[in-house]
């Protein structure tokens, strides 16, 4: 069995499996205080891995393992998405293509309007409670047997309207009572404490023993 304490050793490159801009702003803030070299699959020239499946876990870790395999290095991924409770759920695994599942185009400012489209159209009072969730997967390779899985959540509820010009996503929409900011009226280091990335970070490093 490997030593999990060791699976990162310092200096050692590990390769970020993602090209969403919001996501690598935010996992550079993150992993700024870890003595190893973070380097983004695009740097790499590796492509954006297929995400066919139904739960955050098992694109998180094709991700994983597509970026460890094109590499060599070890891989960090993560699948996140934004559940909500009158929607049952959605949009979920399908956060980054939820107008575009709909004839609409791939960008925030569609997704966002489609949520509230779905929401607006729904008998009221709609149950606007909803949660950020993300699971993180670190593989050592691409075939490693033991990958380490952590998993964060952040709950909220979305607003009538945007709200804030920081962030990305759906952070314009997601309001926290406890703070009474919208994600996107946050500064980066109060999102860096509460996101649901952020949890699900510590929870790694913590499985990886590398918390200082």
């Amino acid at each position: 069995m490997p030593d999990q304490a060791q699976a990162l050793p310092a200096g050692r490159k590990l390769v970020l499996a993602s090209n969403n801009p919001g996501k690598l702003r935010e996992f550079s803030s993150l992993l700024a205080p870890l003595s190893f070299s973070v380097v983004t699959q695009g740097e790499l020239g590796v492509p954006e891995a297929e995400e066919p499946y139904a739960t955050f876990l098992e694109n998180a870790l094709a991700k994983a393992r597509h970026a460890a395999k094109l590499t060599g290095l070890p891989a960090l991924a993560d699948d996140s998405g934004l559940c909500v409770k009158a929607l049952r759920g959605a949009p979920g695994v399908y956060s980054a293509r939820y107008a575009q599942l709909a004839g609409g185009e791939k960008s925030d400012a569609a997704n966002n309007a489609r949520l509230l489209a779905e929401l607006a159209a729904l008998p009221a009072p709609a149950d606007r409670r909803a949660y950020f969730y993300c699971v993180l997967a670190f593989v050592r390779s691409a075939d490693d047997p033991q990958p380490v899985i952590a998993e964060g959540r952040w709950d909220g509820e979305i607003l009538d309207a945007p709200r804030g010009a920081a962030g990305f996503g759906y952070d314009p929409l997601f309001y926290v009572a406890d703070l009474a900011l919208s994600a996107a009226e946050m500064e980066r280091g109060v999102k860096d404490q509460h996101s649901h990335r952020a949890l699900a970070l510590r929870q790694l490093l913590a499985k990886l023993e590398l918390e200082s």
